[in-house]
């Protein structure tokens, strides 16, 4: 609904102001004063879009600074939980190998039971959780 009335504005627009623009291109090349103030009004344009442009691109480089900074934070973060993880791994084989030592190899089967699940796939033939 909106668009349709957003193109009927915009031809409306152009229709109306394109007998205006060639009455003042006429008023211009006949009055040297008249086309000095349209200049001037065209050149307060100009630096008006140049200025937006400017700050339409400092709020974008600030963007991407900022996405940058989160991308490198999620990397840092990965790396920390990675070595954590390994860290745990690591005090994990220890204890394992602690209590081999200590004969309590078949008691706690700490790694098996983690493969069992990890592994675990439910078939056709067993009941599904409810």
């Amino acid at each position: 609904m909106i668009l349709p009335l957003a193109k009927l504005g915009t031809l409306a627009l152009r229709t109306l102001s394109k007998p205006v623009a060639n009455r003042l291109k006429a008023q211009a090349t006949r009055h040297p004063r008249f086309r000095e103030m349209i200049v001037g009004l065209a050149q307060v344009g100009v630096g008006a879009v140049l200025f937006e442009v400017q700050r339409s691109a400092r709020s974008e480089a600030r963007k991407e600074a900022s996405r940058k900074n989160e991308i490198e934070d999620l990397r840092q973060r990965e790396e920390d939980l990675s070595r954590e993880l390994q860290l745990l791994k690591e005090r994990q084989d220890k204890f394992e190998s602690f209590l081999k030592e200590r004969g309590y190899v078949g008691r706690l089967p700490f790694r098996q039971a983690q493969h069992d699940t990890i592994l675990k796939k439910p078939s056709a033939l067993s009941p599904s959780p409810v």
